[in-house]
Order: C-alpha cells, then sequence, then structure tokens
C-alpha cells in the first residue's frame, strides 16, 4: 500500500499561487487533506485529493489549544494513519508534529522530491516564485534546500 500524503493548506495554496499545485500529484500521487484544510483553501481541490476526518475529535480539540483547527486536524489525523507523512510549513506546526513522531514535509520538500524524480530539472525557479508569493525563507534555509537538491 502507498504511503498516505497528508497536505496542510500551506502547500495547496502556494503551489497553486505559483501555478505549480500539479506538482503536489506528480511528486506523490494521491493527496488526503481534511475537511478543514479544503475549506481554507477555498477553491474546489482537484479529484486527486481525497478528504478524510480524524477519528479522534478530542485529539484534535487538543491540539487546536495550540494551533489552528486545519494544522490540528491535519495533525490529528496523521496521527491515526500509521507510516503516513504530513506536509506542513508553519513553524509551530512543525514543531509539534515533529515532537509527536510524525514524519514531515513541506513544500520545498515536495519541490525537492520532484526534482529527485526527474519531474523538474531544478528547484532554484520554484523557490524565486514561490518568493514573489510572499513565502518566507530565511537564505540560511535555502542554502540548505539547494545543497539538498544538489544545486
Amino acid at each position: 500500500m502507498p504511503k498516505t500524503i497528508i497536505a496542510d493548506t500551506s502547500c495547496f495554496i502556494l503551489l497553486a499561487n505559483i501555478g505549480e499545485l500539479e506538482l503536489l500529484h506528480k511528486a506523490y500521487g494521491q493527496i488526503t487533506t481534511t475537511t478543514e484544510v479544503a475549506k481554507e483553501f477555498g477553491d474546489s481541490l482537484p479529484e486527486w485529493v481525497e478528504f478524510q476526518s480524524p477519528q479522534d475529535k478530542y485529539r484534535q480539540q487538543i491540539l487546536e489549544l495550540q494551533l489552528d483547527k486545519r494544522e490540528a486536524s491535519a495533525i490529528a489525523l496523521a496521527l491515526e494513519i500509521t507510516g503516513s507523512t504530513i506536509v506542513l510549513d508553519d513553524y509551530k506546526a512543525r514543531r509539534i508534529a515533529e515532537k509527536l513522531g510524525l514524519d514531515i514535509t513541506g513544500t520545498l520538500g515536495v519541490i525537492i522530491k520532484a526534482k529527485q524524480q526527474g519531474l523538474i530539472p531544478t528547484i532554484k525557479p520554484y523557490i524565486e516564485k514561490l518568493k514573489t508569493v510572499d513565502f518566507r525563507l530565511s537564505i540560511e534555509l535555502e542554502k540548505e534546500v539547494l545543497k539538498e537538491a544538489g544545486e
């Protein structure tokens, strides 16, 4: 069974804003998200996105004490699906997911994966596009990402 990839809103929004939402699908195939995330995205999501809600609403409510409802729902779902990977960009949400032992990536990780799979030749143009839509990226992180991508 393929690994479940659970996406939070930021990845959908960022990739859609730079015209590259399909890159998420090409890199990972089927994507799972929660209805809370889909509502925040606003537009209809492509057919390759499936919706699933976490069963443990209490766990989600506990997470909502520290995170917004969308991030909390995505993390709660990732906790229920063994071996899943969650796509998160928010620093606080990433730290919480990390402490909970979840496998995490972000929008930059999606772009790196696309390059590793030969879907794109270089990640630099994608980073530049992300900067035009107010994606905050430190110089250190940019250098680290380019190094990881072999650029």
